[in-house]
């Protein structure tokens, strides 16, 4: 399982999901966001604490945002 940010995080200011990381698998610049795959553990903390709903299993994708 993997979480990806979607296009609803750009331009975004927002770091609350950065915060709660424990690996810190976020990276980016300042208008997006990026989970790089190989260092997140799925542990899922950031998913609820992003404010504009940008953050998903890849599984759990909207289609309209694939």
């Amino acid at each position: 399982m993997t979480f990806v940010v979607t296009s609803n995080c750009n331009g975004c200011r927002f770091t609350d999901c950065v915060a709660v990381c424990p690996v810190e698998c976020f990276h980016g610049d300042d208008t997006m966001l990026y989970i790089d795959p190989d260092e997140c553990i799925d542990c899922g903390a950031c998913v609820p604490e992003c404010p504009v709903e940008a953050i998903f299993d890849e599984t759990d994708l909207p289609d309209n945002l694939q």
